[in-house]
């Protein structure tokens, strides 16, 4: 029984010992994953200076992220959690090494940069699958590790720890590039991965809580949609998420305005793809010790709709310091949404779908992020780069007047 101290003590869920495993795991692979994203932008423009190729990696990845996304929250509903997690993780660190293969001098002498490129692509291709199995078989733990009494405690926790993840990643890497190369850089990100697969190791086995054969796959799937667009609150928290990223993905093209606009060099970059992780976190940690109490919904929409303006700055800004002061306010704002939406998906879905609602979950982020990074690269092949980051902080705004009207009952949810 949890008493009304520990409901309200902010390290609730990090005084559970498996927690604490889940997370440290978590941190380490998110920050590996973030730091590789991060730097295969920067090689791949490097190996073709084209804007459009960054888009590329982001199709490459969100489309087998998205095909899988629904047979994947069906697997793991039906799975054991922990088996199912570290494969998926083994599997990721085999793609990583065959891009540190990739990056060795050896392979530049013997294969030009245009094959290096293709090569890169379908690597993140089959990260792509493993990321659909991975990310919702996180996100279930949580709530089969922590009684429901913490469980907003440990969602608040599970977001900064991603958060704080890509924190050090995206500003990490860049620092990296620039005194070790894209060689030392990938090797560091391999001994992270091998690290956290070693803390995800010590977790307990998380057996199924539907049994094998019980539903076919296709019932099982159209069971986790139906109850998804049933609930509005989710479904509005989703849509709301995935049109606003889609179109506010300036992210992917920091390697571009570092570079070429604000003539920031590997450092600049660095420290611009962390200014929005940042924000996020420092919010996070507020919203640890002080949590939303109430008009949460119209907190998520002004959080959006301020990343979209955010968005719009930075997009004609010619300042590195105002560039990265805007990022930082676009990560702020992101990071209460963060916070309001996964404590929403926690909260409303029962114990036995969460690995279907979570992958549901987990195809929207991807379409949104990865999708929204090859809308980016097509938008800046189409329109220019600045115009069309431009373009798309706008249509963010535009998103969060929409759903405003149309969906009440978001704006009016707490809890």
């Amino acid at each position: 029984m949890i008493t009304t101290q520990e409901k309200n003590d902010p390290f609730a869920a990090m005084r559970i010992p498996e927690y604490r495993n889940l997370m440290m795991g978590r941190f380490l692979f998110i920050m590996g994953l973030r730091m590789m994203g991060t730097l295969v932008g920067w090689w791949v423009y490097e190996l073709t200076n084209e804007p459009f190729a960054i888009g590329l990696i982001g199709l490459s990845e969100v489309i087998p992220a998205v095909s899988l996304s629904l047979y994947a929250g069906h697997i793991i509903d039906i799975s054991e959690k922990r088996k199912l997690l570290l494969r998926g993780v083994a599997l990721y660190f085999a793609g990583v090494l065959l891009l540190l293969g990739l990056s060795s001098n050896y392979t530049a002498s013997q294969i030009s940069h245009h094959w290096i490129a293709f090569s890169i692509y379908v690597v993140i291709f089959f990260t792509g699958i493993f990321r659909a199995f991975t990310g919702p078989t996180f996100s279930t733990m949580v709530a089969s590790i922590v009684p429901n009494e913490v469980l907003q405690n440990a969602t608040t926790w599970n977001q900064g720890i991603w958060l704080s993840a890509s924190v050090f990643g995206h500003a990490s890497v860049g620092f990296l590039i620039a005194f070790i190369g894209n060689t030392g850089s990938l090797t560091i990100i391999s001994i992270l991965v091998l690290i956290g697969f070693f803390f995800m190791y010590q977790l307990k086995p998380k057996p199924p809580l539907n049994e094998p054969g019980e539903k076919k796959t296709l019932e099982s799937v159209k069971e986790g949609l139906k109850f998804v667009f049933s609930t509005k609150e989710i479904l509005g928290a989703l849509s709301l998420d995935l049109f606003a990223v889609l179109f506010g993905g300036a992210v992917a093209m920091i390697p571009v305005f570092a570079k070429d606009i604000l003539q920031a060099g590997p450092v600049g970059f660095g420290w611009l793809n962390a200014a929005s992780d940042i924000g996020s976190i420092l919010v996070v940690i507020l919203l640890t010790f002080l949590p939303l109490r109430r008009q949460q919904g119209k907190k998520l929409f002004f959080a959006v709709g301020g990343f979209g303006l955010c968005i719009i700055i930075f997009a004609i800004s010619r300042i590195f310091w105002l560039s990265f002061a805007v990022l930082l306010l676009s990560g702020i704002l992101d990071g209460f949404s963060v916070v309001i939406r996964g404590t929403i998906l926690q909260l409303k879905t029962p114990a036995h779908m969460r690995g279907r609602v979570m992958s549901v979950n987990s195809m929207f982020i991807n379409s949104s992020n990865e999708f929204g990074q090859f809308e980016s690269g097509v938008a800046a092949k189409l329109l220019n780069v600045v115009p069309s980051v431009v373009f798309g902080g706008s249509m963010t705004v535009l998103v969060v007047i929409i759903t405003w009207l149309k969906a009440p009952s978001l704006r009016k949810m707490e809890y």
